[in-house]
C-alpha cells in the first residue's frame, strides 16, 4: 500500500459521495420515469445507475489499495422535475459538478506527481464527460423543452 496525500484521500471520498448521489439520483428517477409510463427513459437511467455504481465501486477499489476505509461522507438530495427535460437539466448539472470534481482532483495529482491517482481520476473524467455528452445530445433531442405531463407529481 503506498501513502497518499492526504487532499488526494480527499478527493477520493468527495467523488465517493458524488458517485453515490448519482446512483441514488439516477435509480430514483428511472422508478418515476417508470410510474410516468416512460419505459424507455426508465431504462436509460437505469442502465446510467450501474455505470455510476461501477465508478464507486472503482473508488472503493481505490481507497482499500491505499488502505483507507472508504466512507461517503454526505449524499446530496435526489433532484426531481416534472417531467423528462427537467430531469435531464438536473442530471446535466450532476454530471457536471463530477466532472469539475475530477478535473481539479487530476490537477492536483499531476502538482504533485500522483500518477496512480491520476490515471484513477482521469479515467473517470472521460466517463463523465462522455456521460454529459450524453445528456446533452438527448436533452437536445427532445428540444430542450418541459414535455407533456407538467401537472405529474414528483415527490
Amino acid at each position: 500500500m503506498d501513502a497518499a496525500h492526504p487532499r488526494v484521500l480527499g478527493y477520493l471520498g468527495r467523488a465517493l459521495s458524488l458517485e453515490l448521489t448519482a446512483v441514488q439520483q439516477y435509480m430514483t428517477q428511472a422508478s418515476l420515469l417508470e410510474i410516468w409510463g416512460n419505459a424507455e427513459a426508465a431504462k436509460r437511467f437505469r442502465e446510467e445507475t450501474v455505470e455510476e455504481l461501477r465508478h464507486a465501486e472503482k473508488l472503493v477499489q481505490r481507497m482499500l489499495s491505499l488502505g483507507v476505509a472508504p466512507a461517503a461522507s454526505q449524499l446530496q438530495p435526489v433532484a426531481h422535475a416534472p417531467d423528462l427535460p427537467g430531469l435531464l437539466r438536473h442530471n446535466s448539472a450532476m454530471e457536471t459538478e463530477l466532472i469539475n470534481h475530477y478535473a481539479e482532483a487530476v490537477r492536483f495529482c499531476v502538482q504533485i506527481g500522483d500518477g496512480e491517482n491520476e490515471d484513477c481520476f482521469r479515467e473517470l473524467w472521460r466517463d463523465e464527460q462522455s456521460h454529459g455528452e450524453e445528456l446533452a445530445i438527448w436533452l437536445r433531442q427532445l428540444g430542450g423543452q418541459p414535455g407533456p405531463g407538467l401537472d405529474r407529481a414528483t415527490f
